[in-house]
Formats: structure tokens, sequence, C-alpha cells
């Protein structure tokens, strides 16, 4: 697909998520640099909170935003099931999630959660989290009962004693973690790229615009690579989090490798059976299609070469 622009072309407002989740975004937002970058094309920005992978594909799927920060699982699922979402950039590599219990609790492994109530977002990384480690440690999840809660929502649950285990996201879980609470499961096999995503409609009419959002958010990410304490001071700032919880949620991130490559696609593929047995993916759903035209690199790639958009 071509995405030259014989003008530039900008729309009128540009809307986009942040996510605690995202450390480029809060940046980026703190900085002011897309308001500066488009104040000349009179554009207009607009941000929008996102609280998890779920909320942040409903506003783009909605159009309240033109980009959405997700696990690049989610956004495969949504493409699959339909929407023409399309992944531009990938902002962080990480462990996705881990399985969390109260510093008291009597549970100790994952072998011990069979008819437990486990707290996880559905649709976002550690809701997938959970379905692989219950596969991996011969479990189905049919053995526990599942509690649909948003990720903040789920770690009060799990302190309040209302569940047995939270599937975790930071800087929640970092929160949790330096509060005495324990892991019961890891497992870095299951790393997943997070993802940076418009819509195919977006990409085609207004290159530009991403462009310059691409531009911005591979600035953040050196930023964080050459200030890593303020960028943990920031985003404690931000998330209202002691930079204790901050430091220790970055040292799970990894921001080495923005371009949504093989690698990012290879540790989709894995979760994709379980998503078809849980019913998340519709069964007329064109997994291969979806995984082989879900990432977009022209932009990133000319980006990343020198090249004008």
């Amino acid at each position: 697909m071509s995405t030259a622009s014989a003008e530039v072309n900008y729309p009128d407002q540009l809307s986009l998520d942040y996510a605690y989740y995202s450390p480029q975004s809060l940046i980026i937002k703190n900085h002011g640099w897309l308001e500066e970058a488009l104040e000349e094309h009179d554009v207009e920005v607009n941000w929008v909170h996102s609280r998890g992978s779920n909320n942040s594909l409903e506003f783009l799927n909605s159009r309240a935003t033109s980009f959405a920060l997700t696990s690049s699982v989610s956004a495969f699922i949504s493409r699959a099931n339909g929407q023409p979402v399309k992944t531009i950039y990938s902002y962080l590599w990480s462990e996705p999630s881990a399985l969390v219990v109260t510093e008291d609790s009597e549970i100790t492994s994952i072998a011990e959660i069979e008819g437990k109530t486990v707290a996880a977002t559905k649709g976002t990384d550690p809701y997938f989290f959970l379905l692989r480690a219950l596969e991996a440690n011969q479990l189905e999840p049919s053995d526990v009962s599942i509690v649909h809660l948003q990720h903040p929502d789920g770690k009060t649950a799990l302190e309040q004693g209302r569940v047995d285990v939270w599937a975790g996201l930071d800087p929640h879980m970092a929160a949790a973690e330096l509060a005495g609470n324990r892991f019961i499961y890891r497992n870095p096999e299951f790393g997943l790229g997070a993802s940076l995503n418009t819509t195919e409609n977006f990409l085609r009419d207004y290159p530009d615009a991403v462009t310059l959002v691409l531009e911005t958010y591979e600035r953040a990410r050196q930023w964080i690579i050459d200030n890593p304490d303020e960028t943990a001071q920031l985003v404690a700032d931000e998330t209202q989090l002691p930079v204790e919880v901050i430091q220790l949620q970055l040292g799970r991130y990894k921001f080495d490798s923005p371009i949504p490559d093989e690698r990012f696609i290879a540790a989709i593929e894995p979760v994709v059976p379980l998503l078809q047995a849980d019913g998340i993916l519709r069964r007329n759903a064109d997994v291969e299609g979806a995984l082989n035209s879900l990432v977009d690199t022209t932009l990133i790639d000319k980006l990343l070469e020198g090249e004008s958009p």
C-alpha cells in the first residue's frame, strides 16, 4: 500500500489515548510535543485516558480517537473480528502479566488455584496471560472462576479479599508487589509486544499526521532510554504512584524494538487457539488473514531509514 502524499494533509483534530501502561504516551502528553508540532497546521490535540486495551479499542472503533495503545493480541483480535485496525508501531516489549496473591494467602503456586476466583480484564494481556498460564499447567478456564474487572479494580478486589488471585498489569502490579503481595506464576516466554494502532482509513487519508505521531513516539522512546530517572519521576507524577513503583514497572519493559516485526507476530500465534476455544474470536474469523494484514510498517520503516513520508 502506498502512503505517499502529494500535499501535506492533516485532520482538524487529532485524538489519541494515553495510558499508564504506556510511558511514551505520558511523556508526549506531559511535554506537549504533539501540540507544539501541530500548532502550525492548526490541528487541535485531544487526549483520552484508557484503562486497558479493551477500553482503548472501544475509543478507536467508535472513532473517539484515531490512535489506540493496546496489547498486540488485543489488536489482532479486533482485526480478526472485523475491525479495520492497523498496528503501526511497537512501543515496548514485556512480560504481559503475572498471577498475584496477597501476602497472607495460603496459595503458593498456580497448581493450587483450581476452584479459586481470579480477577482479570477480558480483552487484555493479563486475561490472555491467564489463559496461557492455565493451559501450561494442565488447567482449564472452567477450573477457576474468572471475575472480569478493570486492572486497578482487580488489584482492589484482591486486597479486599473479594478474589483469591489477580492477573495483574503494571504499574498496579508493581504497586501490589512493593506492598508485599506475591507472584505465584510468571513466565517470560509469554512476552509480547505492545501496539500503537490506527485505522486503515486514517492511515490512508492522513499519512503525514501518522508520521508525525510516529516521530513523536520515537522521540519519547529515545528520551526514556536517555533519561531513566526523569522518566520514572514523570510517570510517577502522572500516575500519582511512588517513584519506586514506577522504577519496578519500567524495569520490566524493553524499549529497543519499535518495529512490529516477525517476532511481534510470532508471539501472538500461540495465543490464537486459546482465543478460539474461549469464544473471543468469531467462528468465521480469518485468523491467517488478520495475522498477515495486522501490521503496516511502511511509515515507521521510512522514518527510521531517514526518508520523508
